[in-house]
């Protein structure tokens, strides 16, 4: 029998390495933009021992902590954004960031394994998580038993709906020239239209007038838009103040 108080070393066996510097913009699940990032290994993980074989599969599982939310703690109840941000479910029939041990798993497709610089890095794509997230372990995804065709998914059945992006001169002008000088970023316009065509502003702002400009944190810039006639406009692109993303 396991005690309720139970002690364990948990230890991050890697880092995430993405282009999301902040929570507000990032997808609320995996799959839903197709941009790629790193999984880095550290400490004694940090051998290509640790990978072997890992190549094989198409997808991985990734457990991880949501490190920037274990300070806030958690409710019994959380107000899913599925339902407009007004109705309550418990914890643990959502996949609120907010949880008792602040654990969270996500699928991410694989790429690569590198090794550079004496590091051992993992490329994926479709991850959901902050860049520097902490990754406590890697799992292979097996087809046969954890994709189930017939499961039903209750509030989130199917994807959520999008919006259409549309951008400003000037921050067409300005993605170009990013791109020109970050060659080794796949289409930031392409990351840009799949993060914003969600639609990340909170739930109860959705349903009326709303002339906020918003930002949105991708890479190093600082993305500025705001939701006319139920429409995305991108407005300009400024340099983060947050800090830069280190491509691998």
């Amino acid at each position: 029998m396991i005690s309720t108080d139970f002690q364990s070393n948990i230890t991050a066996v890697a880092y995430c390495r993405t282009p999301y510097k902040q929570k507000f913009g990032i997808p609320r699940q995996p799959g839903l933009v197709d941009v790629k990032g790193w999984v880095e290994l550290v400490g004694d993980f940090n051998h290509i021992d640790c990978v072997r074989g890992i190549e094989q599969y198409s997808h991985i599982w990734l457990v991880f902590c949501f490190h920037e939310n274990l300070s806030q703690g958690w409710k019994t109840t959380v107000k899913p954004p599925r339902l407009g941000g007004n109705d309550k479910l418990g914890v643990f029939a959502t996949r609120a960031t907010f949880r008792p041990n602040g654990i969270g798993q996500s699928v991410v497709k694989l790429h690569r394994v590198v090794q550079k610089s004496a590091k051992v890095m993992l490329e994926i794509s479709g991850m959901d998580l902050l860049d520097n997230t902490p990754v406590i372990d890697i799992k292979p995804y097996i087809p046969f038993s954890d994709s189930l065709p017939n499961a039903v998914g209750g509030m989130a059945q199917q994807a959520p709906e999008l919006i259409k992006v549309n951008y400003s001169a000037l921050s067409i002008q300005q993605i170009n020239a990013y791109q020109t000088a970050h060659p080794e970023i796949d289409d930031f316009q392409k990351l840009i239209t799949g993060v914003l065509a969600q639609d990340p502003r909170p739930a109860y702002k959705k349903a009326k007038a709303d002339p906020k400009i918003y930002q949105v944190a991708l890479y190093d810039q600082d993305i500025l838009w705001q939701v006319t006639s139920h429409q995305v406009q991108v407005l300009e692109l400024k340099p983060s103040s947050i800090e830069k993303f280190e491509m691998s």
